[in-house]
């Protein structure tokens, strides 16, 4: 079995083969059964455990099954370790043969950046050009650059709740020769703004909806239990809402509060990731959009079995 570390993924993927790639297996009749999620609680802190599994449909060529091993402890920064923690095994279809030990934990972050730039192809406007990174975490970088293979974006502002944060990931992104710059004014930023991403652990929306134009698309990645949330009632309720898949209606913050408290209709989400790749583009010029996702095994097991063929074999 091979171990596939964190840089062995960076080399081998980019974002516009890893959003066809989700694109296509949203379209597939891969199988993707309900995640186990558990709570673990502890003395001086609280987390989750995630289980994952999916496996190829009976009609696919070439068979995998997969499943990946996350944690989540939101107090994990104070330690200089990642909030996110996984490992994705990785194994035959037809045998269940262990092929590879992805690392879990950089799988995730490419692929969840990647799941919203797909989102945004089919609900971002065409010409965005300005964007806001709400949030400076680990998937902050991924964020910006799947945004911008996808859209002609020439403009990222980055907002954090600690400025000095922003600050200097700006300048380390700056460095890598992408046009990001930090800003305290979060307000006058989305105001502005054709594409907002928030990747937050915030308790308290942060994101307000007066504040979005039209034309807007708003990315909600954080806010991934029932005690967070990234953007406010008003926000949804000016939207038109899309998910990555319907666990995103009762799993997560903001669209799944929401719908709990009756700030907005069942009929408010018009369709997830499965029914935008079916049938393609859908919005008005005018519309604000907003597109929350939860994770889903699928896009693991897509992320990893093109890292798995694109890995280069040995001699």
């Amino acid at each position: 079995m091979r171990v596939v570390t964190s840089a062995e993924i960076d080399q081998v993927l980019t974002f516009p083969a890893l959003i066809d790639a989700l694109a296509d297996a949203f379209r597939s009749d891969m199988v993707t059964p309900i995640r186990h999620h558990h709570e673990i609680e502890r003395a001086q802190s609280h987390g989750t455990l995630l289980l994952m599994p999916a496996w190829s449909g009976a009609g696919s060529p070439d068979s995998f099954l997969g499943v990946k091993v996350v944690s989540v402890f939101p107090d994990n920064g104070a330690k200089n370790l990642p909030s996110v923690l996984g490992t994705y095994l990785l194994m035959d279809g037809t045998t269940g043969a262990p092929r590879a030990a992805l690392d879990g934990t950089r799988l995730t972050v490419w692929r969840t950046a990647a799941a919203s730039a797909l989102a945004a192809r089919f609900l971002a406007p065409p010409e965005a050009a300005r964007m806001v990174m709400v949030g400076s975490g680990s998937l902050a970088p991924f964020l910006i650059r799947a945004h911008m293979s996808q859209r002609p974006i020439r403009e990222v502002m980055l907002w954090n709740h600690k400025p000095e944060k922003a600050a200097t990931l700006a300048a380390i992104l700056r460095d890598e020769g992408l046009p990001v710059t930090a800003t305290t004014d979060l307000e006058g930023a989305v105001r502005q703004a054709d594409l907002v991403s928030c990747a937050t652990l915030s308790r308290e929306p942060i994101v307000q909806g007066e504040w979005l134009e039209a034309g807007t698309h708003v990315d909600l990645v954080g806010a991934f239990n029932l005690m967070m949330r990234e953007v406010d009632d008003r926000a949804l309720q000016r939207s038109q809402v899309y998910v990555d898949t319907k666990a995103a209606k009762s799993e997560g913050g903001d669209v799944a509060l929401a719908l709990r408290s009756g700030a907005i209709a069942e009929s408010a989400v018009r369709g997830d990731l499965f029914d935008l790749c079916a049938r393609g583009p859908s919005r008005a010029p005018e519309a604000i959009t907003l597109f929350k996702s939860v994770g889903t095994a699928l896009e693991d097991l897509a992320a990893a079995m093109l890292v798995w063929r694109s890995l280069p074999k040995p001699a």
